[in-house]
Parts: structure tokens; C-alpha cells; sequence
């Protein structure tokens, strides 16, 4: 019973990550083939198939593109250059040797730092002074051998990514666009509190920030990987940069609210806006979190009307203290928290329609689209 119980979480564990369950399955399949491939073909250095098979095929379509163009171009580049100085530079003697690999590997070691795609280069080059076979089949004909492996590789690389169980990057991004905006929901609720002076603490502050922060950069390199997608054709998506633009705006508008919350209101500001600020929170929190879920399921977005509503309410509400006997009894720094706090939810409505609008481009089906049809 304890033993069934033990393999029931594992399952359980494992069924929670279909993604990366998919990511092995495509890793074990590439090697596999690149495998078979080199044994067909009877290539001398076959396991560097193999090795860069599984290197290129990556968690997305693009994300193997360009894992496949760098690790192709790093080891032409690292070839040809390590296989002339293994050709041209005599290393018999320990001395000699050591010269070769520090000619071998100063100009491609600022290659690779000028440009990180050129980072296998120096690798190359070295393993091309000391290949396994390359004393028995001569410094050319190894490297030889070797861009076409690295070559052979990269090409199963790339189809099992796009024939087993492909994951497109854009799908990646609007996973991790969804992460960001449920996170946003959360850190939006904890703003709230502080101004209502029921705070839990920095504690969740200190947890949600970098979360953001991480899916945020997930989000981002997914993007790239997707705008490699559209470059290479293999998709029709949009473009993912006004996404992500619009993710940081809105991320910014949270740091104002922040820090127009970083203490409580006053309590007769606060029975004032209470109502309308308890409002707006409600609305905000279920209009981010249902953005979440549509962005997760590629589905139209959520109509804001009901945000924009409790938004306009507390607006006025602030507006009106302007007027009031209560605002000549309060200190300036009160009114400008609220103003302040009112300016940055005005911004961060309009970037919210925009994080919307980005939302809907991305979806299946838009509601506009099917309304043409």
C-alpha cells in the first residue's frame, strides 16, 4: 500500500508537467535518431551527431533554430580555424602544443565574446588539436568530418522539434504572459491591503516581486524564440514584441501604485474611499485573473467594463474631496498620496486596454474575427 502510494505522487508529480514531459520525449527521440542516422551513414565521430542533437532540440521550434544556427556557426567558425592551426602550427612537443592552443584559442575566445552565438567555437577548435580520430584521418579530414555531424545533427535537431510533439514558441509566451498577469493580480491585492492598513507584512512583497521579475524574462526569451518562428516562416502569430512592451508598461504602473501604497491611508480618507477602493479592487483582481486564463487558453480576453466602472467611481470619489471641509483638516502629503495613487491607476488603465487589446491578437479565435465571419 505505502509502495502504490509512492508511485501515485510520482505519477501525479510527473502528469503535472506535460511540457517538460514533451521536452524529453523530443531530447530522447533527436538523440536516438541522430544515432541511427550516423550508424547508417557510418561516420567516424558519430556521437557529436548525437551530442549536438540533443543540445539543438530545445523547448520550442525556434528556440532549436536558433540553437541550431549557433551551434552550427560556432563550429564552422571553430573548424576551419582550429583545423588550419592543427594543419599549419607544429604540436608534437608539450611546448609546441601549448602555443598552438593559445593561438587556437585567444582570436575565437574574443569571438565568443564579442558574440555569444560563436561560444562552441573555441571548443572546436581545441578538440580539433586533440580529436579522438583525427591523428589516424589527418587535422583537415577530421574537421571535416566534424562540421558535417555538427551539420547532420543540427538538422535532426530542428525536424524533431517540428515533427515530435512540437511546442511553438508563441504558445510558450502567452503561458508565460499568463504567469505574469495572475502575478500582477496578486501584487495588486497586496497594494490594496497597505492602503487599507490590513498589510500581511513585506513577506509577500519580497516573494512576488521576483517571481514577476522571472516570468517576466520567460516571457521575453519565448518572444525572441517566436519572432525567430515568424522569420523562418513556420508561423503566421503575430508579432510578440507589443505583448511583451505592453507587459513591462504594465509593470511599471504597478511600481507607481506601490509606491503611492507604501502606507495606509488616513482613516477618514480611508471610510471615504473605502467602499469605492474595496470596489476597484474586486474588479481589477477578476478582470487580471480572467486575462490570465484567457492568455493560457489562447481565448478572447475579458470585456473591461466593470473595471472601468469601479475605476471611475473611485476617481470621483477622490475628486470630490477637493471640494470638501475634510480636505483643509487633512496635510498636503495625504492628498498627494490619493492624487497620486489616482494618476497611477489612470495610467495603468490605459495599459491594461492596450495588454487587452495585445491579448485579443493573440487568441484562436478574436471575438472581432469570428463577429466578421
Amino acid at each position: 500500500m505505502a509502495s502504490s502510494g509512492w508511485i501515485e505522487r510520482i505519477r501525479n508529480r510527473i502528469g503535472a508537467r506535460p511540457a517538460e514531459l514533451k521536452l524529453a520525449l523530443r531530447v530522447t527521440i533527436a538523440g536516438i535518431c541522430a544515432y541511427a542516422v550516423t550508424k547508417i551513414f557510418d561516420l567516424p565521430q558519430g556521437y557529436w551527431a548525437v551530442i549536438t542533437a540533443v543540445v539543438v532540440t530545445q523547448a520550442s521550434v525556434g528556440g532549436s533554430l536558433k540553437a541550431a544556427v549557433e551551434r552550427f556557426s560556432g563550429t564552422l567558425a571553430g573548424a576551419i580555424y582550429g583545423g588550419l592551426i592543427a594543419a599549419l602550427v607544429p604540436h608534437t612537443t608539450p611546448l609546441s602544443l601549448g602555443m598552438a592552443i593559445a593561438l587556437a584559442l585567444f582570436p575565437l575566445a574574443l569571438l565568443a565574446a564579442v558574440n555569444p552565438a560563436f561560444r562552441v567555437a573555441p571548443i572546436t577548435s581545441l578538440i580539433m588539436l586533440l580529436p579522438p580520430t583525427g591523428q589516424a584521418i589527418g587535422p583537415l579530414a577530421s574537421a571535416l568530418d566534424r562540421v558535417l555531424e555538427i551539420t547532420l545533427g543540427n538538422i535532426v535537431g530542428v525536424a524533431v522539434s517540428l515533427l515530435i510533439l512540437p511546442a511553438r514558441a508563441h504558445t510558450l509566451m502567452t503561458d508565460a504572459a499568463a504567469k505574469v498577469v495572475s502575478l500582477n493580480a496578486e501584487l495588486f491585492s497586496v497594494f490594496i491591503e497597505e492602503l487599507a492598513a490590513t498589510p500581511q507584512g513585506r513577506a509577500p512583497l519580497q516573494k512576488l516581486h521576483p517571481q514577476i521579475r522571472s516570468a517576466l524574462k520567460k516571457a521575453e526569451a519565448a518572444a525572441e524564440e517566436a519572432a525567430r518562428e515568424r522569420q523562418s516562416h513556420l508561423t503566421e502569430a503575430p508579432d510578440p514584441e507589443p505583448l511583451i512592451r505592453t507587459l513591462y508598461r504594465v509593470r511599471h504602473d504597478l511600481v507607481m501604485i506601490g509606491r503611492a501604497a507604501s502606507t495606509p491611508l488616513p482613516v477618514p480618507i480611508r471610510e471615504r474611499l473605502g467602499p469605492s477602493l474595496i470596489a476597484l479592487h474586486e474588479a481589477t483582481r477578476a478582470l487580471l485573473l480572467d486575462l490570465a486564463q484567457a492568455l493560457q487558453h489562447r481565448k478572447a480576453p475579458p470585456e473591461p467594463h466593470a473595471f472601468q466602472e469601479a475605476l471611475n467611481a473611485f476617481s470621483s470619489e477622490a475628486e470630490a474631496l477637493r471640494s470638501e471641509a475634510l480636505t483643509r483638516d487633512l496635510p498636503g502629503k495625504t492628498f498627494g498620496q490619493v492624487f497620486a495613487l489616482g494618476f497611477a491607476f489612470e495610467q495603468f488603465q490605459k495599459d491594461l486596454s492596450d495588454l487587452l487589446l495585445r491579448a485579443d491578437d493573440l487568441t484562436l479565435e478574436p471575438a472581432h474575427k469570428a463577429a466578421e465571419t
